[in-house]
C-alpha cells in the first residue's frame, strides 16, 4: 500500500487512526546497521511495521525484521517511543495514521539477507554512510538515537 509521510506540514491531512508500530536498529558485531530500501515509498529505513493482534511488541519487531530482511534477531533494549502528532502517514486507501512507534535495539542471530515485498534492497550500512541515504527525517531521528550511547530511551 503506497504511503506518504508528512512531518510538521500544514498541508498534511488530519490523522484518523493510531496503530502501534515497531522498528529495530539492528547492529552487527562491526557496528553496521541493518537497513532496507522500502518498496512503498523508496526511502531507506530500519526494518519495522505494524504490530498484529495477538503478539507482543517484541514479537512484532522480531517478525517484521525477519519478514523484511530474512534475518532473525534478538531484542537487546529500547531506543525510544516515538508518538509526535506532527508526523502522520497517509495511505492511498484514505487512512492517515498518527505515528506511534516503539523502536528497539537488536542484534542478528541467524538467517540470510534477502529482500521481500516490503524491501527492495537490504544492506548492512556503516554508520558514517547513513547520512548519504534517502531517509525520512522521522526515521533518521530514530536511527540517530539508536547509534547514540543514551542512558535512557527517547520519549516523545
Amino acid at each position: 500500500m503506497p504511503k506518504k509521510d508528512y512531518y510538521d506540514d500544514p498541508a498534511a491531512p488530519a490523522a484518523n487512526s493510531l496503530v502501534v508500530a515497531v522498528a529495530t536498529i539492528v547492529r552487527d558485531d562491526s557496528g553496521r546497521v541493518l537497513m532496507i530500501e522500502r518498496t512503498d515509498n523508496g526511502l531507506w529505513a530500519a526494518p519495522g511495521g505494524a504490530q498484529d493482534v495477538g503478539e507482543t511488541t517484541r514479537q512484532a519487531a522480531e517478525r517484521e525484521a525477519f519478514e523484511e530482511t530474512g534475518l532473525t534477531i534478538e531484542i537487546t533494549g529500547i531506543v525510544g517511543i516515538y508518538s509526535d502528532p506532527r508526523h502522520v502517514i497517509a495511505y492511498d486507501d484514505g487512512e492517515v495514521r498518527q505515528e506511534f512507534s516503539i523502536v528497539f535495539h537488536a542484534r542478528p542471530t541467524g538467517g540470510e539477507l534477502r529482500t521481500s515485498q516490503e524491501s527492495r534492497r537490504v544492506h548492512w550500512v556503516e554508520p558514517e554512510r547513513i547520512a548519504g541515504l534517502d531517509i525520512h527525517p522521522s526515521m533518521r531521528l530514530r536511527i540517530q538515537h539508536g547509534l547514540e550511547d543514551r542512558s535512557e530511551p527517547y520519549l516523545s
